[in-house]
Parts: structure tokens; C-alpha cells; sequence
């Protein structure tokens, strides 16, 4: 629940007034591949490239004055690996930024996770 929580919430903040976030979950063998993809602004490829490292922030309209401490991304990344899946950030076609999360729809989990 954390995970999605997280990543809608980042979405959330960190999306224009007025813009957008387009969910989207679909099967992909025994993965289950869910997207969260919001409208802008965007960030530079340099900046997309270290998203998921803790404590970085974006510079401009994605940056702790918008309430960002720089962990939730490094966060759901663990989250994401301790469920054997993987988390990736592209850019987004609508003009921001897409979070794809692949979980294994069967898996078992080391009884210490």
C-alpha cells in the first residue's frame, strides 16, 4: 500500500494545476506491469537518470518547496526490489514523468523480507 501511496502522492505533487495522471496496469507474462504517468513538468534527462536516488531532488517545479524530501522514489524502489520487481523512471508521453513498477505475479518472497 506504501508503494502506491508514494507514487500517486509524488505524482500528485509534482503535477501542474489543471494537469494530469494517466494510471495504467496490464499483464506481461508472470509480471504485473503498472505505469503512473503524469502531464508536466518534466525533467531533463541528467535529472530522470538519478530520480530514484535518496535525498535528490529535482531543481525547478520539482523540488522540496513543493514538499519533496527526496526519499519517496529511493523508497519505492526498495519496496519495489524487496518484492523481487524493478522500478524505472522514463519520460512521460503527456509531458512529465512515468514511473513503471514491475511486480512478479508469483514469486517467493525470503521469509525475513
Amino acid at each position: 500500500m506504501q508503494l502506491f501511496n508514494n507514487l500517486l502522492e509524488n505524482s500528485l505533487r509534482y503535477t501542474d494545476s489543471g494537469g494530469s495522471l494517466h494510471i495504467t496496469a496490464r499483464r506481461s507474462g508472470r509480471m504485473l506491469v503498472i505505469d503512473f504517468a503524469d502531464s508536466a513538468p518534466g525533467v531533463s534527462d541528467e535529472q530522470l537518470a538519478r530520480l530514484c536516488e535518496r535525498f535528490y531532488r529535482a531543481e525547478g517545479s520539482r523540488n522540496r518547496a513543493s514538499g519533496g524530501s527526496g526519499l519517496g522514489l529511493a523508497i519505492c524502489l526498495n519496496i519495489v526490489a524487496a518484492h523481487g520487481g524493478t522500478l524505472r523512471a522514463d519520460h512521460s508521453p503527456f509531458g512529465g514523468v512515468s514511473i513503471k513498477v514491475e511486480l512478479p505475479l508469483e514469486h517467493d518472497l525470503p521469509r525475513d523480507v
